[in-house]
């Protein structure tokens, strides 16, 4: 792979991966260095890359592997890096404190699903990656990834419902 080639199909989805890792470490310095790294680390393998059937998947799945391995080092629980996570913004005028408060019962939710249903969420409803990408990150079945996606909104739609209905007093 020559360096132009590098630089339009690995390089130019920095920008796409800079969310998810950005959510995972926390933090936009800390996610600029990473990506950084991993450009580093994918130029190192351009050879190989050449070759990949699924170069996007791959990129996807080297970011993300480095960002767990950077939390494993630290010590850091995945849980703790979705508390800067914005999930949704006001755009119809309501007012800023109930996007918070909707943002907090979401995150809230978010903990208590399991680890990969929460990821598979993250990555698609959030992030905006497209099924095989989830799919090549995670390294499951593109199926699988639609039965999670499937299970966890059902389970947010369901909690949601339930904090609604009690705030109402249905409950």
């Amino acid at each position: 792979m020559t360096k132009q080639d590098f630089k339009y199909k690995v390089f130019s989805l920095s920008s796409l991966i800079f969310p998810m890792v950005a959510r995972m470490l926390g933090c936009n310095s800390n996610a600029e260095d990473a990506i950084q790294e991993i450009m580093i680390k994918l130029w190192n393998k351009r050879k190989q890359l050449d070759k990949h059937p699924n170069i996007k998947g791959f990129v996807i799945l080297t970011a993300r592997n480095y960002c767990l391995d950077i939390l494993r080092k630290k010590t850091v629980l995945l849980e703790d890096s979705t508390a800067t996570l914005k999930i949704i913004k006001s755009t119809n005028g309501h007012s800023d404190l109930e996007w918070k408060e909707l943002n907090n019962i979401i995150q809230n939710i978010l903990t208590k699903l399991p680890e990969q249903q929460k990821e598979v969420f993250i990555m698609r409803d959030i992030d905006g990656y497209d099924f095989d990408e989830i799919a090549a990150a995670l390294q499951i079945k593109i199926e699988h990834v639609r039965v999670l996606l499937s299970r966890a909104r059902k389970q947010i739609s369901t909690a949601l419902e339930k904090t609604y209905s009690y705030e109402r007093g249905k409950y």
